[in-house]
């Protein structure tokens, strides 16, 4: 099955379907463009900005500054994607998270901002949440799950008169998950964290509280017993990702 997903992304890299992330400059695979994407961001944005209640104004100006801060350190290095129009929002929400929408669009919600001591920790997951952005992992994601359907479909097609169809079809399922979509967006996660760094550090904020931060964060797990096992997550395990990070800035921001 590696095999035969292996010949469908070589087809589409020999289409020309490719981009470089950022900082990393990893090759992707691109099968849909920024300005769909972004219209997606766009949508979805409004409707959670129809079923959410605002923070206050003082927080959200707090949180909004070192975005701009941030985005203003991305355009000076010159990396693709910095020159979009960017909306910071914060909501009142006790849930622990933050995201970024295609687009430019960053939301932060009010529970994440209770376990930041400082601006430097603000400006940690600010600069992960829009290097997602930078890196157009949500479009690379769309597109892998394309290329999953894709090998799907051929797949139920050469299998089509064997009586163990259902069986192959269940089998790619489940290693199309875990082989190749979730393993991907643990590596999206590990390049904002990485990217993250870089940003933050360029915007003049301290990369080491990036690392006080994800310990927070692996303790706030840890007490609310919702760690899951790494090859099932979408996320890296608490320890990996504090020990990239710690890695990252030993070896200085370039």
């Amino acid at each position: 099955m590696k095999t035969l997903l292996t010949i469908i992304m070589a087809a589409f890299i020999l289409s020309g379907c490719v981009a470089k992330a950022p900082v990393t400059g990893r090759t992707q695979l691109m099968l849909t463009n920024e300005s769909e994407m972004a219209k997606l961001g766009d949508e979805e944005a409004e409707n959670i900005l129809k079923s959410s209640k605002r923070a206050d104004k003082a927080t959200e100006d707090r949180v909004a500054a070192i975005g701009v801060k941030i985005v203003a350190a991305a355009k000076a290095a010159g990396y693709k994607g910095a020159e979009q129009k960017w909306e910071f929002y914060t909501l009142d929400d006790p849930t622990v998270n933050a995201f970024a929408l295609p687009g430019g669009k960053v939301f932060f919600y009010t529970g994440i901002l209770k376990l930041m001591k400082n601006d430097d920790q603000i400006a940690c997951v600010m600069g992960h949440e829009i290097a997602h952005v930078l890196a157009q992992h949500g479009a690379e994601r769309m597109s892998q799950q394309q290329i999953a359907a894709v090998g799907q479909e051929v797949l139920s097609a050469a299998t089509k008169n064997s009586k163990y169809q259902s069986l192959y079809e269940t089998a790619y399922g489940v290693g199309a998950n875990v082989g190749v979509i979730l393993p991907f967006s643990r590596k999206h996660e590990s390049e904002a964290d990485q990217i993250g760094v870089v940003l933050m550090t360029k915007a003049g904020y301290n990369p080491r509280e990036a690392i006080v931060f994800w310990q927070a964060m692996a303790a706030a797990s840890k007490a609310a017993g919702s760690k899951s096992p790494e090859f099932l997550s979408t996320h890296p395990s608490d320890e990996r990702r504090i020990k990239d990070i710690e890695g990252y800035i030993a070896k200085g921001v370039k």
